[in-house]
């Protein structure tokens, strides 16, 4: 339990065939950028095995576009565990980091960034690869997405300084977590993936938003479940199962039960939903190339479904049981061994 914890998901995932090649790549990018620095965070790094996330999400990406999504997938993750428990004051600097980093898709492309630090130094190099081809509409989609869940990464880090992690009831955290998950833009990011637009009247309609908000909803609660054990042994109150023993008491068990039934409940939503998605077209009188493009993001909100998934239930991010100076950081509170907000 929890990471062992297994959903009946209606689809499968293909994974990109460019794998091993951009995670060589990669390896060596996050090790050249400095976003690890030392061999226990490297190693601890190594062990999530976010390569293997990025071609369960992207798997249509070419070999080069890969590495580009591995590179960003890796500033997401190591800025979310930057925060210390121990030093509550370490929140102004998370908060300034964060600010540049929303700021990026925002400023000409190649821009120097005005906070300086490995992680935004790497964001620009990765946004100006990341946003080349892409319509100015898409890029300000993604930069209002990403803009949001770095904004709701800040409040969590927020209410952690002030030791009020565990306060959030189930409704408020509900809608808190569809923030901080950050699938919103995971899923704009597919698009850039395989060089195509969601027709804009599509991503407007209220179907695909619902639909989007519900791959969020489900994607963040499964996460909670398979990382429960890790978070617990940070003493991270924003998970789901915490939040329902807290609400509603009794054991354990009996909320990751619980947790377990609101996940498929989001799920069995969204699936319905997606039936929906030809009746939407034909009421905005799509063409054949627009609908085409309209399948692919549909494809783009499953292949995070179930490639995070199934990336979820082997990466040694949530591994129940760690030693050495990752153990000691992460009982500590920190969910990092480097300290990566420094020059």
């Amino acid at each position: 339990m929890p990471q062992d914890v297994r959903f009946d998901l209606p689809f499968e995932t293909p994974v990109s065939e460019h794998l091993e090649y951009a995670r060589e790549r990669h390896l060596r990018w996050v090790r050249e950028r400095e976003l690890v620095r030392s061999e226990a965070g490297f190693e601890e790094y190594r062990s999530w095995d976010l390569p293997q996330a990025a071609a369960r999400t992207y798997p249509h990406a070419s070999a080069d576009d890969m590495v580009v999504l591995m590179n960003w997938f890796s500033l997401a993750f190591l800025f979310d565990d930057q925060f210390d428990a121990s030093r509550p004051d370490r929140a102004d600097r998370i908060a300034e980091v964060a600010r540049e980093l929303i700021a990026t898709p925002l400023r000409p492309a190649g821009s120097r960034p005005r906070v300086v630090c490995p992680i935004t130094l790497a964001w620009t190099e990765v946004w100006e690869r990341l946003s080349d081809g892409m319509s100015l509409t898409w890029r300000s989609r993604f930069a209002a997405s990403w803009g949001r869940f770095l904004a709701s990464h800040c409040e969590e880090v927020d209410l952690a300084a002030r030791g009020q992690a565990g306060t959030l009831g189930l409704d408020t955290y509900t809608a808190f977590r569809r923030r901080t998950v950050g699938i919103h833009h995971s899923i704009d990011a597919a698009e850039r993936s395989r060089r195509f637009e969601v027709p804009a009247q599509a991503m407007a309609h209220p179907l695909m938003e619902r639909m989007r908000d519900l791959a969020a909803d489900t994607i963040g609660f499964m996460n909670d479940i398979h990382s429960f054990e890790r978070e617990l042994r940070r003493g991270d109150g924003h998970n789901l199962i915490a939040v329902l023993r807290r609400e509603r008491g009794g054991s354990w068990r009996t909320a990751a039960d619980e947790a377990y039934r609101l996940t498929t409940e989001c799920l069995d939503e969204y699936l319905r939903l997606e039936s929906e998605v030809p009746r939407m077209c034909d009421a905005l009188g799509l063409d054949e190339d627009e609908r085409a493009r309209v399948r692919m993001g549909v494809e783009a909100i499953q292949h995070w479904i179930n490639g995070n998934y199934e990336w979820a239930l082997t990466t040694g991010r949530y591994a129940a049981a760690k030693e050495g100076p990752v153990a000691t950081a992460e009982s500590a509170g920190r969910g990092s061994v480097d300290d990566l907000l420094a020059v």
